[in-house]
C-alpha cells in the first residue's frame, strides 16, 4: 500500500482522504490534517518513501501513412508527459505510438513498450517493430491484439490519437475498465470520432473522457482530474462507486 508522507501510515487507495501528484508520483494522504500539513511543509516529507511514477498509455495508428500534423502532436504529446514526470506506455510499435515515444526521450523522459513479441529478436524481425525509443520492452507473446488488455491495465491514464480499429479495441478496454481517458483532438482517425461512439453507449463504468487539441493541456487536464477526483477509482474492479462516463471539453 502506499505511504502517507507525513505520519507515514499505510493508506489505502479505495479510502484516501487526497492526493498530490509531485514529479510524476502520486503521494497519497490519510487525512486532511496530513494533506494540508504537506501542502504547508512539504519538508514534512524528507526521507519519506517514493511511490510510483504514475503512468500513461498512448494508443493510437501504427501505421506510417499519418500526416506531419498527427506526427507533431504525437511526439509533442510524449515529450508533455515526460515533462510531468510521467511513464509512457505504448504498444512499442511504429507510428504515433513511436512518435510519442521519441518525444518522450527527448524531454529525457522514460518510456515503456508492451510487445506482442516473444523475444528482441522476434520484436525486431518478425513484428518489424523499433526499440530505439524505449527504455523497458514487456515481451508478451500476446501478440499484437493479446497485448491490449496489458497496455490498458498497466496505465493510469490512456491518450487516445489516430487510431483505427486496433485502437478502438484499446478504447474500448479502458472505457469499460473506467479508465481516465484523454482523446487528442484534431488527430483524425477514431480519436476524432470517440464522442460520437461514445453518445451511442448506454453503459455505467466510471471512466472520463478529456478532449483537447493541446497535448500540453490534455497532459495537465488528465494530471488534475486524477489528482482531484479519479485516484479514487483505481479500476473498475475496485470497491469504488462506479457510474456513467463523464465527458469533458476542452476549456475555451
Amino acid at each position: 500500500m502506499p505511504i502517507d508522507p507525513v505520519c507515514r501510515q499505510e493508506v489505502d487507495l479505495r479510502t484516501a482522504h487526497s492526493t498530490k501528484i509531485v514529479d510524476g508520483r502520486a503521494f497519497y494522504f490519510c487525512c486532511a490534517e496530513c494533506a494540508e500539513a504537506y501542502l504547508t511543509h512539504p519538508e514534512l516529507a524528507a526521507g519519506a518513501e517514493l511511490p510510483m511514477r504514475l503512468t500513461v498509455g498512448v494508443m493510437g495508428s501504427a501505421g506510417d501513412d499519418e500526416t506531419q500534423h498527427a506526427r507533431d502532436i504525437a511526439y509533442a504529446l510524449g515529450k508533455a508527459i515526460a515533462d510531468r514526470g510521467f511513464i509512457l506506455i505504448t504498444g512499442a510499435c511504429h507510428g504515433l505510438p513511436y512518435d510519442a515515444a521519441r518525444g518522450a526521450r527527448s524531454a529525457g523522459g522514460q518510456s515503456v513498450g508492451v510487445s506482442p513479441a516473444l523475444s528482441l529478436h522476434e520484436h525486431l524481425y518478425r513484428y518489424r517493430s523499433p526499440a530505439d525509443a524505449f527504455d523497458v520492452l514487456i515481451y508478451t507473446g500476446s501478440g499484437l491484439m493479446g497485448r491490449e488488455v496489458t497496455n490498458i491495465r498497466s496505465s493510469d491514464m490512456v491518450v487516445v490519437l489516430g487510431g483505427r480499429s486496433g485502437t478502438l479495441g484499446e478504447f474500448a478496454i479502458a472505457y469499460d475498465e473506467g479508465k481516465l481517458i484523454g482523446v487528442m483532438q484534431g488527430t483524425g482517425g477514431i480519436a476524432d470520432d470517440i464522442r460520437q461512439i461514445v453518445n451511442s453507449f448506454d453503459k455505467e463504468t466510471g471512466a472520463v473522457l478529456l478532449y483537447d487539441s493541446d497535448p500540453v493541456d490534455l497532459v495537465a487536464r488528465l494530471s488534475e482530474t486524477f489528482e482531484n477526483t479519479h485516484f479514487r477509482k483505481p479500476s473498475v474492479f475496485s470497491d469504488a462507486v462506479s457510474g456513467t462516463a463523464e465527458q469533458t471539453e476542452e476549456p475555451a
